[in-house]
């Protein structure tokens, strides 16, 4: 009697590092096939189609790429897309209410707190999490501390202050 011998086909290079990952973002679900060496940030941009979020330094170093993961802010350039499996992310994109803007927006345009606004996405996303934390004096020098990993080359930082500062009053002044 003849054996017939089969075995399991090998995975391809091309399958072997491709993942599914359902995600919501911005609120909306989302289901993407990436490469497992993919980034958030390159998944976002480029799968999502959602460019506010921007590459700069791919390193950390600048925060422009920062989005919110689970409420956290996040470096998106160095989490890995796969890392945003059945996590909630918020983009730039996703700050703004249906009623119009986010506060912190408002108030980035009264205190002209952006120049080439490249890096504002990063410091809008950034400046969300700062308000949102619970105990912070929320004083100049902590808006700073808090913000030091947003860089902004065009020297926007105290207006960046300023506009956050605004918030952060208003939110005080309405009990959030």
């Amino acid at each position: 009697m003849k054996t017939t011998r089969t075995t399991a086909r090998a995975p391809s290079a091309q399958d072997q590092y491709v993942v599914d990952i359902l995600t919501v973002v911005n609120g909306v679900p989302q289901q993407w096939r990436v490469d497992t060496r993919t980034t958030l940030l390159e998944a976002l941009r480029d799968t999502a189609g959602l460019t506010g979020t921007k590459r700069g330094c791919d390193q950390g170093a600048c925060g422009a790429c920062t989005v919110h993961v689970d409420g956290n802010r996040v470096l998106s350039c160095l989490m890995l897309a796969a890392q945003a499996d059945g996590r909630t992310v918020t983009t730039v994109e996703g700050l703004a209410g249906e009623l119009g803007l986010h506060p912190l927006q408002e108030a980035f345009l009264r205190h002209d707190a952006f120049q080439c606004g490249f890096c504002t996405p990063g410091q809008l996303m950034s400046a969300a999490c700062l308000l949102r934390e619970p105990g912070r004096t929320r004083s100049d020098a902590d808006i700073r501390e808090y913000m030091s990993g947003n860089l902004c080359r065009c020297g926007a930082y105290d207006n960046i202050v300023a506009a956050i500062r605004d918030v952060a009053a208003q939110q005080a002044e309405d009990g959030a």
